[in-house]
Protein backbone atom coordinates (compact mmCIF):
# COMPACT_ATOMS: atom_id res chain seq x y z
CA UNK A 1 0.00 0.00 0.00
CA UNK A 2 3.01 2.27 1.03
CA UNK A 3 4.78 1.49 -2.84
CA UNK A 4 1.21 2.23 -4.49
CA UNK A 5 0.69 6.18 -2.15
CA UNK A 6 4.26 7.37 -3.51
CA UNK A 7 3.67 5.98 -6.87
CA UNK A 8 0.31 8.04 -7.45
CA UNK A 9 1.95 11.53 -6.46
CA UNK A 10 4.88 10.65 -9.08
CA UNK A 11 2.87 10.34 -11.87
CA UNK A 12 0.68 12.82 -11.62
CA UNK A 13 3.68 14.91 -11.69
CA UNK A 14 5.01 13.43 -14.72
CA UNK A 15 1.70 15.29 -16.45
CA UNK A 16 3.34 18.60 -17.31
CA UNK A 17 0.72 21.15 -17.38
CA UNK A 18 1.32 22.34 -21.10
CA UNK A 19 0.64 18.42 -21.77
CA UNK A 20 -2.71 19.36 -20.12
CA UNK A 21 -3.43 22.30 -21.59
CA UNK A 22 -2.59 21.72 -25.14
CA UNK A 23 -5.69 20.41 -26.82
CA UNK A 24 -7.23 23.93 -25.34
CA UNK A 25 -4.24 25.89 -27.14
CA UNK A 26 -4.77 24.30 -30.05
CA UNK A 27 -8.52 25.05 -30.13
CA UNK A 28 -7.68 28.54 -29.13
CA UNK A 29 -5.79 29.37 -32.22
CA UNK A 30 -7.82 27.87 -34.23
CA UNK A 31 -11.31 29.53 -33.30
CA UNK A 32 -10.44 33.01 -34.34
CA UNK A 33 -9.70 31.87 -37.85
CA UNK A 34 -12.99 29.82 -37.66
CA UNK A 35 -15.30 32.55 -37.04
CA UNK A 36 -13.10 35.10 -39.31
CA UNK A 37 -13.79 32.52 -42.02
CA UNK A 38 -17.07 33.14 -43.82
CA UNK A 39 -16.36 36.24 -44.29
CA UNK A 40 -13.39 35.52 -46.36
CA UNK A 41 -15.03 32.73 -47.83
CA UNK A 42 -17.92 35.34 -49.31
CA UNK A 43 -15.68 38.19 -49.99
CA UNK A 44 -13.21 35.40 -52.12
CA UNK A 45 -16.69 34.18 -53.72
CA UNK A 46 -18.46 37.57 -54.31
CA UNK A 47 -15.13 40.39 -54.63
CA UNK A 48 -12.02 38.13 -55.80
CA UNK A 49 -13.68 35.82 -57.82
CA UNK A 50 -15.99 38.62 -59.97
CA UNK A 51 -12.73 40.44 -60.34
CA UNK A 52 -10.54 37.99 -61.71
CA UNK A 53 -12.85 37.08 -64.22
CA UNK A 54 -13.83 40.47 -65.28
CA UNK A 55 -10.29 40.67 -65.79
CA UNK A 56 -10.23 37.62 -68.03
CA UNK A 57 -13.52 38.63 -70.05
CA UNK A 58 -11.83 41.79 -70.65
CA UNK A 59 -8.96 39.57 -72.46
CA UNK A 60 -11.71 38.12 -74.91
CA UNK A 61 -14.34 39.11 -77.70
CA UNK A 62 -17.68 37.70 -76.21
CA UNK A 63 -20.98 38.23 -77.43
CA UNK A 64 -22.82 36.35 -74.48
CA UNK A 65 -23.40 33.35 -76.32
CA UNK A 66 -20.63 30.68 -77.36
CA UNK A 67 -17.18 30.68 -76.40
CA UNK A 68 -14.82 33.63 -75.71
CA UNK A 69 -12.54 34.87 -78.58
CA UNK A 70 -8.76 35.83 -76.87
CA UNK A 71 -8.06 38.92 -78.02
CA UNK A 72 -5.53 39.76 -75.62
CA UNK A 73 -5.28 43.62 -75.15
CA UNK A 74 -7.11 44.62 -78.21
CA UNK A 75 -10.22 45.57 -76.11
CA UNK A 76 -7.95 48.43 -74.05
CA UNK A 77 -6.61 49.81 -77.39
CA UNK A 78 -9.49 50.21 -79.24
CA UNK A 79 -11.03 52.12 -75.89
CA UNK A 80 -7.83 54.25 -75.57
CA UNK A 81 -9.31 55.52 -79.59
CA UNK A 82 -12.86 55.35 -78.86
CA UNK A 83 -14.44 58.76 -79.06
CA UNK A 84 -17.21 57.78 -76.88
CA UNK A 85 -15.55 56.30 -74.20
CA UNK A 86 -13.46 59.89 -73.93
CA UNK A 87 -16.71 61.72 -73.83
CA UNK A 88 -18.10 59.27 -70.82
CA UNK A 89 -14.49 60.08 -69.20
CA UNK A 90 -14.71 63.82 -69.43
CA UNK A 91 -18.65 63.82 -68.41
CA UNK A 92 -17.23 61.76 -65.40
CA UNK A 93 -15.15 63.82 -64.35
CA UNK A 94 -17.53 67.34 -64.85
CA UNK A 95 -19.68 64.84 -62.02
CA UNK A 96 -16.67 64.22 -59.84
CA UNK A 97 -16.17 68.03 -59.55
CA UNK A 98 -19.60 68.86 -58.97
CA UNK A 99 -19.29 66.07 -56.19
CA UNK A 100 -16.14 66.88 -54.63
CA UNK A 101 -16.43 70.91 -54.76
CA UNK A 102 -20.10 71.68 -54.86
CA UNK A 103 -21.81 68.92 -53.06
CA UNK A 104 -19.41 68.32 -49.90
CA UNK A 105 -19.00 72.40 -49.50
CA UNK A 106 -22.58 72.60 -49.65
CA UNK A 107 -23.60 70.09 -47.21
CA UNK A 108 -21.01 71.34 -44.88
CA UNK A 109 -22.40 74.70 -45.03
CA UNK A 110 -25.97 73.03 -44.61
CA UNK A 111 -24.65 71.17 -41.17
CA UNK A 112 -23.18 74.44 -39.93
CA UNK A 113 -26.10 76.09 -40.44
CA UNK A 114 -28.39 73.01 -38.80
CA UNK A 115 -25.85 72.83 -36.24
CA UNK A 116 -26.58 76.74 -34.79
CA UNK A 117 -27.75 76.74 -31.13
CA UNK A 118 -31.09 78.80 -31.24
CA UNK A 119 -32.31 77.21 -34.71
CA UNK A 120 -36.16 76.24 -34.34
CA UNK A 121 -37.60 73.01 -36.11
CA UNK A 122 -33.77 71.52 -36.14
CA UNK A 123 -35.48 68.21 -36.73
CA UNK A 124 -37.78 68.78 -39.33
CA UNK A 125 -34.78 70.82 -41.88
CA UNK A 126 -33.19 67.23 -40.99
CA UNK A 127 -35.59 65.39 -42.25
CA UNK A 128 -36.32 67.84 -45.13
CA UNK A 129 -32.48 67.37 -45.95
CA UNK A 130 -32.67 63.53 -46.15
CA UNK A 131 -35.46 62.85 -47.48
CA UNK A 132 -34.00 62.94 -51.13
CA UNK A 133 -31.70 60.08 -50.37
CA UNK A 134 -34.27 57.64 -49.65
CA UNK A 135 -36.59 57.78 -52.59
CA UNK A 136 -36.08 56.10 -55.65
CA UNK A 137 -33.95 56.90 -58.47
CA UNK A 138 -37.26 56.46 -60.69
CA UNK A 139 -39.32 58.72 -58.77
CA UNK A 140 -36.51 61.91 -58.82
CA UNK A 141 -36.36 61.25 -62.48
CA UNK A 142 -39.97 61.65 -63.19
CA UNK A 143 -40.23 64.66 -60.99
CA UNK A 144 -37.39 66.45 -62.48
CA UNK A 145 -38.55 65.34 -65.77
CA UNK A 146 -42.15 67.27 -65.32
CA UNK A 147 -40.38 70.17 -64.20
CA UNK A 148 -37.78 70.80 -66.78
CA UNK A 149 -39.98 69.96 -69.37
CA UNK A 150 -39.86 72.13 -72.63
CA UNK A 151 -43.42 72.65 -73.11
CA UNK A 152 -45.15 72.37 -69.71
CA UNK A 153 -42.01 72.27 -67.10
CA UNK A 154 -42.77 74.62 -64.00
CA UNK A 155 -39.34 75.96 -64.57
CA UNK A 156 -40.17 77.08 -67.72
CA UNK A 157 -43.07 78.53 -66.75
CA UNK A 158 -42.43 80.23 -63.73
CA UNK A 159 -38.78 81.89 -65.73
CA UNK A 160 -41.43 83.04 -68.74
CA UNK A 161 -43.92 84.69 -66.13
CA UNK A 162 -41.15 86.68 -63.97
CA UNK A 163 -38.78 87.48 -67.21
CA UNK A 164 -40.86 86.77 -70.18
CA UNK A 165 -37.96 83.84 -70.78
CA UNK A 166 -39.09 81.84 -73.84
CA UNK A 167 -39.19 77.56 -73.27
CA UNK A 168 -35.84 76.60 -72.62
CA UNK A 169 -34.96 73.00 -73.84
CA UNK A 170 -33.15 72.16 -70.34
CA UNK A 171 -32.66 68.00 -71.36
CA UNK A 172 -32.15 68.93 -74.82
CA UNK A 173 -29.15 70.94 -74.97
CA UNK A 174 -26.02 69.66 -74.26
CA UNK A 175 -24.57 71.95 -71.82
CA UNK A 176 -28.21 72.73 -70.23
CA UNK A 177 -28.66 68.78 -69.85
CA UNK A 178 -25.20 68.44 -68.38
CA UNK A 179 -26.19 70.99 -65.75
CA UNK A 180 -29.53 69.80 -64.83
CA UNK A 181 -27.81 66.20 -63.92
CA UNK A 182 -25.55 68.23 -62.22
CA UNK A 183 -28.26 69.63 -60.46
CA UNK A 184 -30.12 66.53 -59.64
CA UNK A 185 -27.07 65.34 -58.29
CA UNK A 186 -26.52 67.97 -55.52
CA UNK A 187 -30.02 67.55 -54.75
CA UNK A 188 -30.31 64.51 -53.70
CA UNK A 189 -26.84 63.58 -52.55
CA UNK A 190 -26.18 67.10 -50.45
CA UNK A 191 -28.60 66.17 -47.45
CA UNK A 192 -26.98 62.63 -47.52
CA UNK A 193 -23.58 64.05 -46.74
CA UNK A 194 -24.83 66.70 -44.61
CA UNK A 195 -26.07 63.93 -42.05
CA UNK A 196 -21.87 63.22 -41.58
CA UNK A 197 -21.46 66.62 -41.51
CA UNK A 198 -23.63 67.14 -38.96
CA UNK A 199 -22.15 64.06 -37.03
CA UNK A 200 -19.43 65.18 -36.79
CA UNK A 201 -20.01 69.18 -35.74
CA UNK A 202 -22.13 67.46 -32.64
CA UNK A 203 -18.91 65.76 -31.65
CA UNK A 204 -16.55 68.81 -31.44
CA UNK A 205 -15.85 69.45 -27.63
CA UNK A 206 -17.95 72.97 -26.74
CA UNK A 207 -14.71 73.86 -24.52
CA UNK A 208 -12.38 74.18 -27.88
CA UNK A 209 -14.96 76.89 -29.22
CA UNK A 210 -14.98 78.84 -25.92
CA UNK A 211 -11.08 78.63 -25.63
CA UNK A 212 -10.99 80.25 -29.42
CA UNK A 213 -13.55 83.23 -28.35
CA UNK A 214 -11.44 84.06 -24.86
CA UNK A 215 -8.82 84.57 -27.94
CA UNK A 216 -10.39 87.15 -29.63
CA UNK A 217 -11.39 84.39 -32.70
CA UNK A 218 -14.42 85.61 -34.58
CA UNK A 219 -16.79 83.18 -36.51
CA UNK A 220 -14.73 83.19 -39.23
CA UNK A 221 -11.55 82.51 -37.45
CA UNK A 222 -13.31 79.45 -35.24
CA UNK A 223 -14.34 77.85 -38.43
CA UNK A 224 -11.16 77.54 -39.90
CA UNK A 225 -9.12 77.07 -36.41
CA UNK A 226 -11.44 74.68 -34.82
CA UNK A 227 -14.51 73.40 -37.10
CA UNK A 228 -12.48 72.60 -39.89
CA UNK A 229 -9.58 70.93 -38.13
CA UNK A 230 -11.63 68.54 -35.96
CA UNK A 231 -13.91 67.70 -39.05
CA UNK A 232 -10.75 66.52 -40.89
CA UNK A 233 -11.77 63.06 -40.37
CA UNK A 234 -15.30 63.27 -41.51
CA UNK A 235 -14.44 65.52 -45.02
CA UNK A 236 -11.83 63.10 -45.70
CA UNK A 237 -14.43 59.85 -45.84
CA UNK A 238 -17.10 62.03 -47.27
CA UNK A 239 -14.74 63.16 -50.39
CA UNK A 240 -13.84 59.90 -50.89
CA UNK A 241 -16.89 58.45 -50.53
CA UNK A 242 -18.17 60.85 -52.65
CA UNK A 243 -15.70 60.64 -55.73
CA UNK A 244 -16.29 56.87 -55.68
CA UNK A 245 -19.68 57.61 -56.27
CA UNK A 246 -19.69 60.38 -58.83
CA UNK A 247 -17.38 58.44 -60.74
CA UNK A 248 -19.56 55.42 -60.55
CA UNK A 249 -22.81 58.00 -61.38
CA UNK A 250 -25.78 55.77 -63.97
CA UNK A 251 -28.94 56.60 -62.29
CA UNK A 252 -29.33 60.66 -63.18
CA UNK A 253 -27.83 60.36 -66.41
CA UNK A 254 -29.51 57.28 -67.72
CA UNK A 255 -33.28 58.25 -66.12
CA UNK A 256 -33.11 61.95 -66.80
CA UNK A 257 -31.45 61.85 -70.63
CA UNK A 258 -30.70 58.23 -71.54
CA UNK A 259 -27.07 59.73 -71.90
CA UNK A 260 -27.93 62.42 -74.25
CA UNK A 261 -28.44 64.86 -76.46
CA UNK A 262 -25.98 62.93 -78.23
CA UNK A 263 -23.88 61.70 -75.54
CA UNK A 264 -23.56 65.28 -73.80
CA UNK A 265 -23.88 63.50 -70.43
CA UNK A 266 -22.55 59.74 -70.78
CA UNK A 267 -21.16 58.49 -67.95
CA UNK A 268 -18.21 55.79 -68.01
CA UNK A 269 -21.00 53.39 -66.01
CA UNK A 270 -23.71 54.09 -68.84
CA UNK A 271 -21.07 53.85 -71.84
CA UNK A 272 -20.22 50.32 -70.12
CA UNK A 273 -24.12 49.44 -70.27
CA UNK A 274 -24.40 50.27 -73.46
CA UNK A 275 -21.76 47.85 -74.41
CA UNK A 276 -23.11 44.86 -72.55
CA UNK A 277 -26.44 44.78 -72.34
CA UNK A 278 -27.01 47.03 -76.11
CA UNK A 279 -24.76 45.80 -78.35
CA UNK A 280 -23.30 42.25 -76.30
CA UNK A 281 -20.01 43.41 -76.16
CA UNK A 282 -19.53 42.13 -72.97
CA UNK A 283 -15.43 41.64 -73.45
CA UNK A 284 -15.27 45.48 -74.32
CA UNK A 285 -17.50 46.42 -71.58
CA UNK A 286 -15.13 44.55 -69.14
CA UNK A 287 -12.25 46.50 -70.28
CA UNK A 288 -13.94 49.55 -69.71
CA UNK A 289 -15.03 48.57 -66.53
CA UNK A 290 -11.32 47.15 -65.73
CA UNK A 291 -10.48 50.74 -66.84
CA UNK A 292 -12.63 52.54 -64.33
CA UNK A 293 -12.06 50.38 -61.25
CA UNK A 294 -8.38 51.33 -62.11
CA UNK A 295 -8.69 54.93 -62.24
CA UNK A 296 -10.77 55.08 -58.96
CA UNK A 297 -8.55 52.70 -57.32
CA UNK A 298 -5.69 54.83 -58.00
CA UNK A 299 -7.49 58.38 -57.64
CA UNK A 300 -8.66 56.98 -53.86
CA UNK A 301 -5.28 55.90 -52.92
CA UNK A 302 -3.99 59.29 -53.56
CA UNK A 303 -6.81 61.05 -51.32
CA UNK A 304 -5.94 58.72 -49.01
CA UNK A 305 -2.17 60.11 -48.52
CA UNK A 306 -3.33 63.40 -48.92
CA UNK A 307 -6.12 63.41 -47.15
CA UNK A 308 -4.16 61.30 -44.07
CA UNK A 309 -6.90 58.50 -43.48
CA UNK A 310 -6.13 55.96 -40.88
CA UNK A 311 -3.09 57.97 -39.18
CA UNK A 312 -3.42 58.62 -35.87
CA UNK A 313 -0.87 61.51 -35.66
Amino acid sequence: MSTLAKERPLARRAESPSSRRRPYKAGGRIAPYAFIAPFYFLYLLFMIVPVMAAVVLSLTSWVGLGSPTWVGLRNYSNLLQDTSFGTALANSLVYVLVAVFIVVPAALMIAQALHAKGLKGRDMFRLAFFVPMVLSPIVIALVFSLLLDTNYGLLNAVLKALFGVGDIDWLGTPDLARMAVSFVLLWRWVGYLTIFFLAGLQSVPAELYEAAELDGAGMVRKFTTVTLPALRPVTAFVVVTSFISAAQLFDEPYLLTKGGPGESTLSVAMFIFRAAFERQQFGYAAAAGIILFALVFTVSQILNRALSIGKTS
